[in-house]
């Protein structure tokens, strides 16, 4: 092992190096030559993190739900952090000594679950699974004012759930269930569509009916009002054929036949024959 050597951060690393007990060197990407016996050297990332879960939990109605997604966090205060967990490497492969980093992912989760279960333990199965948007953001909230997030110096960046499912058993019953609701809205929907079809059928027979009885009331109103009108017709023909031969009722049947003769010569060109036989001429001379 070499006595002196160069130690290189990337830009997303903060560095503690320390020294018989005391920092020597500290900051972001911090570049350095080191006493090798004495020097240990400490190395926290400042990048955000993926920390991906799955775990099962139950609601208010005691179901099973498996719960999957992702937390993304990052280290503000590195001083905090570095002194509550040991993240101290080797300074020639870069890799930790401890598995104190490994865990801290775990530990992250382990608080996410917490407050899943805590709210899912409030919700039925079905509302939880029309939740999850919702319960994400309220578990996220719940995280920026977590105190052993705080405390070690870590903020969380963001919070998702991917899936929020029932066991494959219910939910294979809820399909079924879901199924059978669908099917009855259908059947609904189809039984309304006759019924509306039948109620329209009956108003368009009732609108015919009402049709042909108005037209049949018509009808007998106009045969009624047409023979008034002959029966005043015929009447008042009655009456001027009356007036026309009251003058005729004071003359004697000759002077009717002449009268008539008269009318026959009067329209002699419309009369092909004319037949007078001896009673009329007797009728005539007597008179």
């Amino acid at each position: 092992m070499a006595l002196f050597s160069y130690f290189k951060a990337e830009p997303t690393e903060y560095i503690f190096a320390y020294a018989n007990g005391r920092i020597v060197h500290e900051g972001a990407g911090s570049s350095f030559w080191y006493w090798g016996p004495s020097t240990t050297i400490t190395r926290v990332p400042l990048s955000t993190v993926d920390a991906p879960f799955i775990f099962n939990e139950i609601t208010s109605n005691f179901q099973a739900v498996i719960v999957q997604g992702q937390i993304t966090y990052r280290v503000i205060d590195p001083t905090t952090i570095s002194q509550l967990l040991n993240f101290t490497i080797d300074p020639r492969t870069h890799n930790y000594r401890s598995e104190d980093p490994a865990k801290l992912n775990q530990r992250i989760v382990n608080i996410v679950q917490m407050h899943t279960r805590n709210l899912l333990q409030r919700l039925a199965l079905e509302d939880a699974l029309r939740s999850s948007e919702m319960l994400a953001g309220n578990v996220f909230e719940r995280l920026r004012n977590e105190q052993a997030l705080t405390q070690l110096g870590i903020a969380c960046v963001s919070l998702f759930y991917t899936t929020l499912k029932a066991t494959p058993e219910i939910t294979k019953a809820l399909e079924a269930e879901q199924r059978e609701a669908l099917q009855q809205r259908a059947d609904q929907a189809i039984y309304s569509r006759r019924a509306e079809a039948v109620e329209q059928e009956r108003k368009i027979k009732q609108n015919e009916l009402s049709t042909s009885i108005a037209l049949e009331q018509s009808r007998r109103e106009l045969v009624g009002l047409k023979g008034e009108n002959a029966r005043q017709e015929a009447e008042f023909e009655a009456e001027a054929t009356r007036i026309r031969l009251t003058p005729y009722r004071e003359l004697a049947s000759p002077q009717l036949l002449a009268l008539a003769f008269r009318q026959f010569a009067d329209n002699a060109h419309k009369i092909g024959n004319l037949t007078i036989t001896s009673e009329i001429l007797e009728q005539l001379l007597n008179g």
